[in-house]
C-alpha cells in the first residue's frame, strides 16, 4: 500500500509540473491555483486507474489453471463515476489443479479450494475448501483443520450456478466485468 501511496504522489508531481509548464506558456496568463489543481487531478486519475485495474491486474497474477467463477461490482457514494461505471471489487476463482473428483455411493463428489479476492485498503484473499456433490448439486464446506464436511452450513446450488457449471460440469466461461 505505501507504494501506492508513493505512486499517487508522484502523479500528482507530475501533474503539478504540467500546470506549472501550462501556466508558464500561458504569459502567467493562467491563475496559480491551476498548479494544487493539476496536482489534485493527477492524484485522483491514478486513484481512478488503480481501481479499475485492480481486477485485470491480480486476475493477470493468477496462475493459467485458475477459472474466475464470479466478479462482484459495486458503486459508493463518494465515488460517484462507480454509478455510470461499476468496478469490480471483488471475484472467486477456483484452481482447476486443485479440483479433484471422486465416485462414492454412486455419485459424483469434486473437492476444491474456492478463493475470493478482494480490494480495498487491506487488499485480502480468502480461502475455503468445498465438497461438491455433483449429482444432489449440494455444497458444503469443510472444516478448517480437521477437512471434515460441515453438514450444518451446506446449500444447494441451482442448475445454472457458474460453480456447479464449472466443478461438476467443466464448463470455462469467465464472467466479464
Amino acid at each position: 500500500m505505501i507504494w501506492h501511496l508513493i505512486a499517487a504522489v508522484f502523479a500528482g508531481l507530475g501533474a503539478a509540473g504540467i500546470g506549472l509548464l501550462l501556466r508558464s506558456l500561458s504569459g502567467k496568463r493562467l491563475p496559480r491555483w491551476i498548479i494544487p489543481v493539476c496536482a489534485g487531478l493527477g492524484m485522483l486519475g491514478y486513484q481512478i486507474q488503480h481501481e479499475y485495474g485492480w481486477y485485470e491486474h491480480t486476475r493477470q497474477q493468477l496462475p493459467e489453471s485458475v477459472r474466475v467463477i464470479s466478479t462482484s461490482q459495486d458503486a459508493a457514494l463518494w465515488r460517484p463515476w462507480t454509478y455510470l461505471l461499476p468496478m469490480t471489487t471483488s471475484f472467486t476463482v477456483v484452481d482447476q489443479d486443485d479440483l479433484g473428483l471422486s465416485q462414492a455411493d454412486g455419485q459424483t463428489l469434486a473437492q476444491f479450494r474456492l478463493y475470493r479476492f478482494t480490494s480495498g485498503p487491506g487488499q485480502s484473499v480468502v480461502h475455503q475448501a468445498y465438497l461438491l456433490n455433483c449429482d444432489k448439486r449440494e455444497l458444503v464446506p469443510l472444516g478448517k483443520q480437521d477437512q471434515r464436511p460441515q453438514i450444518d452450513e451446506r446449500r444447494r446450488l441451482g442448475a445454472e450456478d457458474p460453480l456447479y457449471r464449472h466443478v461438476c460440469r467443466g464448463e470455462s466461461g469467465s464472467p466479464q466485468p
